[in-house]
């Protein structure tokens, strides 16, 4: 393509990509949903899609933070080159670490590469026609930098995908593969993910020390406590419930329907489009380093609620508790508690201990770090990547986690204690992140 051919395609190209829809905002969200696409696309396990996020929305952090030197960095020292391109190394740091995730001879899957090729390069036609070349170089070659070292860094962590088996515990209260139920056979037998059990200080990403958040054994069977759980999900939760209301069952279905990671991550997203869209209409956008602060609030969304995985499945596999299914079917030799051989739940369960529900754990990290940024009284809406058309509006933070907790329980695969506890400790994690990591040094 001649010279006076390509510079009308690249201002057709860049015009094309400047209207695209009216919610997009800068490389820095533009990436997090490719990221969350790329994580569909691979049918990434909603566990496995929080290390991920929180690989990209790291990197990403650390490359523009290295550029601009605003705040304390998660891994790589500030270092760029004066004048590099904040813009560039952003996409080239996402790019990076999801082609390590999910390019040719990627991690997680080997089918992605030319998508991953296409995006960034129409990113960087964009930034071309604002930024010289040799600051798009620079840039470029900054967030590269900065992608591999975190990759290195966290590539020690013990992360695999041939996870070790669970087989259980026969024992009464003990965690054991379950029936699939509705479904016919048996669930995946323990393959529950123990390699995100206890990791160091020094592989969680914020330096927490997991006993800080563990949250305590789950109720005693027999306890007041446990039988009121127990009644609640039987009643509740079973597959054809007279009780649970067809707007319970359309909550249990949309909070099942995607990744935690996705559901928190876009309102997120909507949330700063909306915040960056009013500074803007005001005049007072040119006040505002938009591209850091929306990098930094999505690294902490994302590292908060990988810590919170860790936490959780910590606390999962050192008390192994049994999921609803089987205390419902056998016999616990409580007369209090009627089995039932036949109940199921409205859908299958998960195949690792119930205690606490990692859902819960998720999203009670991810609504206090989005909440701490812009409010928890402020209302929101939720929409899922795969059951389009179908969203639930609350008005604060604390509507949306009762409306998580309910899912769990009224889905018939969790106890309520499971999914209080399991927002205590996302949130526990939350308020760790907020205190330590992120801080202003100039």
């Amino acid at each position: 393509m001649t010279r006076k051919l390509l510079a009308p395609f690249l201002g057709a190209l860049v015009a094309c990509l400047a209207i695209a829809g009216p919610v997009r905002a800068d490389e820095v969200t533009d990436w997090n949903q490719t990221l969350f696409r790329s994580a569909v696309i691979a049918a990434t396990s909603p566990l496995n899609t929080t290390r991920v996020a929180a690989l990209v929305q790291a990197a990403v952090f650390d490359a523009i933070n290295g550029i601009d030197r605003r705040y304390t960095p998660i891994h790589v020292p500030p270092n760029a080159p004066p004048g590099a391109s904040r813009r560039a190394a952003a996409v080239a740091a996402a790019y990076v670490m999801l082609s390590k995730n999910y390019g040719t001879g990627g991690l997680l899957t080997q089918t992605q590469q030319g998508i991953l090729n296409a995006r960034r390069d129409a990113a960087l036609i964009v930034i071309a026609a604002d930024e010289s070349p040799g600051a798009i170089t620079d840039g470029v070659n900054w967030g590269t930098q900065v992608a591999n070292l975190i990759w290195d860094w966290r590539s020690g962590d013990g992360f695999s995908l041939a996870a070790p088996t669970f087989p259980g515990s026969p024992l009464v209260g003990q965690w054991r593969p379950t029936p699939n139920a509705p479904a016919t056979g048996t669930s995946t037998l323990g393959v529950g993910y123990p390699q995100f059990f206890n990791p160091s200080p020094m592989f969680t990403w914020s330096g927490i020390s997991l006993s800080q958040v563990d949250p305590g054994p789950p109720p005693a069977l027999g306890s007041a406590r446990y039988l009121q759980d127990y009644n609640e999900t039987k009643s509740m939760g079973s597959q054809n419930s007279p009780l649970r209301t067809p707007d319970q069952t359309i909550g249990a279905l949309f909070w099942n329907s995607s990744t935690a990671g996705y559901i928190w991550n876009r309102l997120a997203v909507s949330l700063i489009q909306a915040r960056d869209r009013d500074r803007e209409e005001e005049g007072r956008g040119h006040r505002y380093n938009t591209l850091l602060e929306n990098a930094r609030l999505l690294a902490a969304l994302n590292v908060a609620v990988a810590d919170a995985a860790y936490g959780c499945w910590t606390a999962k596999y050192t008390y192994t508790y049994w999921r609803p299914i089987t205390a419902i079917r056998e016999d616990d030799g409580n007369p209090a508690t009627a089995q039932d051989p036949s109940w199921s739940p409205l859908f299958a369960t998960p195949g690792h201990p119930e205690y606490p529900s990692g859902h819960s754990c998720l999203s009670g990290a991810a609504a206090a770090i989005i909440g701490s940024e812009f409010g928890t009284h402020i209302p929101i809406t939720v929409t899922s990547d795969t059951m389009i058309g179908v969203s639930r509006r609350f008005h604060g933070f604390t509507e949306a986690l009762e409306d998580v907790k309910n899912a769990r329980i009224f889905s018939g695969i969790h106890f309520r204690t499971a999914t209080e506890a399991g927002t205590s400790l996302g949130a526990d994690v939350a308020t760790y992140v907020i205190e330590n990591m992120f801080q202003k040094v100039n």
